[in-house]
């Protein structure tokens, strides 16, 4: 892997698959009573949040600490940035202070970029989400969601998404999950479908490498997953749709959208979810969505991006030598 971790488009095949894999060993700790790893002790990684978020920020902070990290966490509300300071200022503030990386969500699509290349600070840094622009993890978690829905959990270890047909649905205008599940998903052999209303649709989406519909329903009957986008009004400042009944109507997803996915199809959404709006609280209720699991999935996915970027650059293979055994808990240091 690279040395930051910025957008989805950077990561090869090669890269994807072995944070996949190393994610599935990471998950393996969920079932030891100690669920801890000593990787990054004495590390200290910060998370710097200039934008509001739930499950991204707690999920990277239960990553670290799994990893036995040292953490800091930054929010701009309340902090100097209100006050007008920097990205620079606060960059070379965490600079002088020795942290070992950085996780960035920004409003502004490219802050991460220009924090990795500035020289402000010599550290890895991890995009957490930038504005409309990528939300790397997010594409990993979901990637590594599907792979264990779809191939399953020894099956897919070394595995691909080649031959998956996945349709991601909404606002993909305004939305990072979509750029940066449609490049992973793309590198990992899967065909992506874009169902949006032409109003919710980027300009030059042509050049993206995936298909583009304006029928939901016409595109359900083939497809492996279906990912629900959330509208986001925060981002809006024009009217993109007449009503939300009407976007309702056209592409949400409900109990008689779903019974006509295959059988074995999933339902997913980056959240937090509107239910109602895109998503009906019967189908986000449903076995078959993966809500739940791409929150939890997070946590492994983030670990072994951290384990990768810090800790060494091959899987964490780490079989107990008995259930109960602390050391069964341990990674060699790279």
């Amino acid at each position: 892997m690279k040395r930051h971790l910025i957008s989805a488009a950077d990561l090869t095949r090669d890269d994807a698959v072995l944070v996949l894999d190393t994610a599935e060993e990471m998950a393996r700790l969920a079932d030891r009573p100690i669920k801890k790893l000593p990787t990054l002790r004495g590390r200290t990684i910060c998370n710097l949040f200039f934008e509001d978020s739930t499950r991204t920020r707690i999920s990277f902070e239960a990553a670290e600490k799994r990893l036995s990290a040292d953490v800091i966490n930054f929010s701009a509300k309340g902090s100097s940035v209100s006050k007008g300071e920097s990205l620079k200022d606060t960059a070379q503030t965490l600079a002088a202070m020795g942290v070992d990386a950085v996780v960035i969500r920004h409003s502004a699509s490219g802050a991460p970029y220009r924090l990795a290349n500035s020289g402000w600070i010599d550290a890895p840094v991890i995009n957490a989400g930038d504005g409309t622009h990528q939300h790397p993890t997010q594409a990993l978690l979901d990637a590594f969601t599907l792979r264990r829905r779809l191939i399953g959990h020894e099956a897919g270890i070394g595995q691909d998404l080649s031959g998956k047909r996945i349709t991601i649905v909404g606002d993909v205008l305004h939305s990072r999950v979509a750029r940066s599940n449609v490049d992973l998903l793309h590198t990992l052999g899967a065909e992506v479908t874009l169902v949006a209303p032409p109003t919710l649709v980027p300009v030059g989406v042509g050049n993206w490498p995936c298909e583009v519909s304006y029928d939901l329903d016409s595109a359900l009957a083939k497809c492996d997953a279906v990912m629900m986008l959330r509208v986001q009004r925060e981002r809006m400042n024009a009217a993109f749709f007449p009503t939300e009944r009407e976007y309702s109507r056209r592409y949400g997803l409900d109990a008689q959208r779903m019974a006509k996915l295959p059988e074995h199809a999933v339902v997913m959404h980056p959240g937090p979810m509107v239910r109602g709006m895109e998503i009906t609280a019967e189908v986000a209720d449903s076995p078959r969505c993966t809500v739940v699991e791409q929150v939890a999935n997070g946590v492994f996915t983030r670990m072994a991006v951290l384990y990768l970027l810090l800790g060494g650059n091959e899987p964490a293979v780490t079989q107990p030598s008995s259930p109960s055994s602390p050391s069964s808990s341990r990674t060699e240091e790279k």
